[in-house]
Order: structure tokens, then sequence, then C-alpha cells
């Protein structure tokens, strides 16, 4: 059935825009597939909730694949989770082997995103069945948990970024209480009654931030070679040398996937370290090692595509790019958790075959059209950027046609960077505001079954288990903050 979904006509247009916005997006240094998705979030509007998350899905695993030219080509990184394929892809650039680390990157990319796909299909059914056990209590519960460990794992000061979770949480309870009708911090603004629009954070925080981020990159430097097919061929030695640690990479990448907070750049990370580790000539790393650029990749991979299973089974998102799609679902009045499994299994089993199609694509676009990609790097930034505030102007608007909505994205977006210089990690301040809502909901609907005593919460097993681990959690962060000696004030810093 997945499969008659994902092959109709509309969502292989879907999947091949999505996928090819992505490898462009990952080519192109300094953007992101966050970004990306912020901006399309507005169209999603105009179509059916299977092709939307299909598109924005191809767009979030395809810039997976297309961060990794930049960073070989260019020791740019495309992406956060391609930074460390610079380490050897570079450094083979540099030895005339560029084609031979592309096409390794293409076939790992492809073997590790595949075999992360089967995760994802075999471990599903298994969460919906224990979540389909869970109530009001444990939902709240496991949000609670998921926000404090997502805001842990981002990086930064953990106190920081617990205060943008906090400040996430009530922009999420702007508009009208659903409940009693009450307005709640409209302060008399009418087009706030329904809340802040998701795609004005998103696109605020995540799009303007990141063109007043990189407005002093004027130029990429641009790729000089050619890299003719006949050159991306690798000798058998490459083959033999990549294929245990792309096996490898995707066993740490589908670990890692589906936890908060961690996604496909720690799993990219920890592939190489373990890579290394295991080497039996660990010097070789950083000078055009193949195995550092095969294992990474897959891992990265992988990690792109489990990352769905926490999405998809509970509706609790692992990285930023799954909160927003996350978001999206919601927009079209789909409520993600164990079942959309029953509800919607045309949506649920389509956008998992979608997957297949989407790798199966991407290794067809990596390939034969790398010269495609490697022009692309010479567009400047210059060109670039005023474009994408357009788009980003334009997409606020026509979510609503409200003006309000335009201010809001060039208000966030400012907030965003001013964040940005302060050391406050945003991806807390996302999952905040969207998770708030939920978390909100199923807290009072498991005090009004517990007729309005919380320890009704603690002691459910499940629930207080979860509740009790958070504690711990935050209890150590506090004293981990108390124990370090006093530093400085902060600096504003340069971007």
């Amino acid at each position: 059935m997945g499969f008659s979904v994902a092959l109709s006509f509309q969502n292989l247009a879907y999947c091949f825009i999505g996928v090819t916005l992505g490898t462009a997006i990952g080519v192109l240094p300094g953007i992101g597939p966050l970004a990306t998705i912020s901006m399309l979030l507005p169209i999603t509007f105009y179509l059916d909730p299977t092709p939307a998350i299909i598109m924005l899905a191809g767009v979030y695993y395809g810039s997976e694949y297309g961060g990794s030219t930049a960073s070989i080509l260019l020791n740019l990184p495309g992406g956060a989770s391609s930074a460390v394929t610079c380490l050897d892809g570079y450094p083979m650039s540099k030895q005339g082997r560029a084609g031979v680390a592309l096409s390794i990157t293409a076939i790992a990319s492809f073997i590790g995103g595949s075999l992360g796909i089967v995760v994802l299909i075999a471990l599903s059914p298994a969460i919906v069945a224990v979540a389909f056990a869970f109530g009001a209590a444990e939902y709240f519960a496991a949000m609670v948990f998921a926000l404090i460990a997502l805001s842990l794992m981002t990086g930064g000061s953990p106190l920081k970024s617990l205060a943008m979770v906090g400040v996430g949480l009530l922009l999420g309870l702007v508009g009208t209480d659903v409940i009693s009708g009450a307005n709640r911090y409209m302060y008399g603004i009418p087009e706030l009654s329904d809340g802040i629009n998701v795609a004005a954070v998103t696109m605020g925080l995540f799009g303007i931030t990141e063109v007043i981020a990189s407005i002093r990159n004027a130029d990429t430097g641009g790729a000089k070679q050619k890299i003719p097919l006949r050159a991306m061929i690798p000798t058998r030695d490459d083959i033999k040398r990549s294929v245990w640690p792309t096996l490898r990479g995707f066993g740490v990448g589908s670990a890692i996937g589906p936890l908060p907070g961690l996604g496909a750049t720690v799993a990219s990370f920890m592939s190489y370290a373990l890579e290394k580790r295991v080497a039996k000539d660990p010097s070789r790393f950083g000078k055009g090692a193949i195995e550092g650029v095969a294992g990474p990749e897959s891992a990265n991979n992988a990690a792109a595509q489990t990352a769905f299973i926490p999405v998809l089974t509970m509706g609790i998102p692992a990285t930023a790019s799954t909160a927003v799609m996350l978001s999206a679902l919601m927009m079209q009045g789909i409520n993600p958790g164990p079942r959309l499994m029953t509800e919607h299994a045309d949506l649920f089993w389509g956008v998992i075959a979608s997957f297949w199609v989407g790798n199966v694509m991407l290794l067809i676009l990596n390939l034969p059209m790398i010269g495609l990609w490697v022009r692309l790097l010479s567009i400047p930034y210059r060109l670039l950027y005023p474009v994408i505030l357009v788009l980003i102007c334009v997409g606020a608007y026509s979510v609503k046609f409200q003006l309000l909505d335009v201010w809001l994205v060039l208000g966030i977006g400012a907030l965003g960077y001013a964040m940005r210089l302060l050391d406050f990690e945003p991806t807390p301040m996302l999952i905040g505001f969207i998770l708030g809502p939920m978390l909100e909901e199923n807290f009072r609907r498991a005090m009004l079954s517990a007729f309005g005593d919380p320890m009704e919460i603690l002691m459910r097993p499940i629930s207080g288990t979860l509740l009790v681990l958070s504690a711990i959690m935050l209890l150590l962060t506090f004293w981990t903050a108390i124990k370090q000696p006093a530093v400085k004030p902060p600096v504003l810093r340069e971007e």
C-alpha cells in the first residue's frame, strides 16, 4: 500500500522536488535543510498531507547527501553533519581523488539510508504497540523528558538551552485557550487569536537568522576542478576499505538517530571516532583515508532516516527539522502519534515508502549530475541571499495573508541573530514552541482524570519514571553549573 501511494505521479513529483532541493541546499554552504524546510512550510498549506511531508522529508535527507560535496571540494561543510567529511574528503580532493570521494560518499549514503529505512520499518509497529498503552499522563511525561533531553543535547550552555525552552513554551501559549476561551498574551491584537504562526517562527529563527549571519560571505570560492564520470570509479581497494566502515556507520546512525537532540551530526562524528579507533593505522586519518568518508556519510544518512521513528510513532521530534515537519502535520489537522499508523495508514506507509524512492533518486542525482552541483558552488552569495529574503517574506504573508506575519518573521529573525551572538541555541526554543500546546493539553487532561491530584501522575509507572529521570537530568545540570568556577560576562560573538 505504501508503494502504491509513493509511486503515484503527484507524490513522485514532490519527492523529486524535495530531494533535488535538499541536494542543492546541502551543496551550498551556510543555508542548511532547516532554513529550507521552514521556507517551504507555507507551501504545505496548499498541498495534501502526504505529498507535503514527502517533499519536506526529501529536503531533510537529501541535504545529507549534498552536504558532502562542498566538504570534499572546498573544505566548506554544507551542513554540520558533513563537517567531519572535510577531514579526509578534502585531502582526497587535493590528491586528485575528488571523484572517488564523491562516488564513495553517494554509495555509502545510499546504503546507510536504505538500511536505516529497514530499521524504521522494523521498529515502528513495535513502538506503536507500546505507545497505545500511553494515556495523557504518559504523553505529558514523555514530552517533558524529550524537551529536557533535547535542550541539554543541542550544544552550548544547558541553562541557556533550558531558558530557551521556557521562551518557546510561553510563545506557544499565545492565542485563545481552547478550553476556557480566554485570550492569552494577545495584547489586543486580533490576528493572534489563533496563536503565533509556526511558519513565522521557523522562517524567522532559521531563515532570516542564517541570512544575517552569513551576510559577510560575499562569494563562495567556487570549485575550480572538473570531475568526469571516469574519475568517479573507485578501485577494488577503495571498495574493500569502504565496506565495513559503511556498515558500522549504519549501526551508529541507526542507534543515534531516534534519540532526542543527537541526530546526524553526532552520529557522523561518533562514526569517524569509531573508524579511527578500529583502524590498523590511525595515522592515515586526516590525510585522505577513505574510511573517514564512508563511515560518517553512512552514519548521517542512517540517522536522518531513523530520526523519523519517534516522530511518526509518538509525535515527538528527535531534531529541529523533524519538529518543523511535525508542525506541518498538525497544521493539516493530523495529530501525530500511535494512531497515525491506523487512522492514516496511507500517509504513514506512503511516506516511509517514499524514503526508498527518494534514496534511489538521490543516487541517480549525485553520481551523473555531479558537474551540475559543482557549478552550483560558484553562485555568489550576494545574489543568493536577497532572493531568499524575498521568498521568506512572501511565504510568511501567503499563509494567512496577514502583514503581521511578515513583521513577526523579521522580528523573530532579529531576535534569533541576537540569540546567536549571545550563544543561545534557537533549537530548544522551536521545540518548546511546537510541543508546548500538546504538553499543556495532555497535562490538563491528565489532571482532569486524576481529579486535580498531581501525585496520580507520579504514581503511574511510565509517567513517574520519565518524570523522575527528567528531574535527575535537571538536578545534574544545575549541580554542574553551580560547581563550575565563575566566568566573565558573555562577550558578543562576531559572525
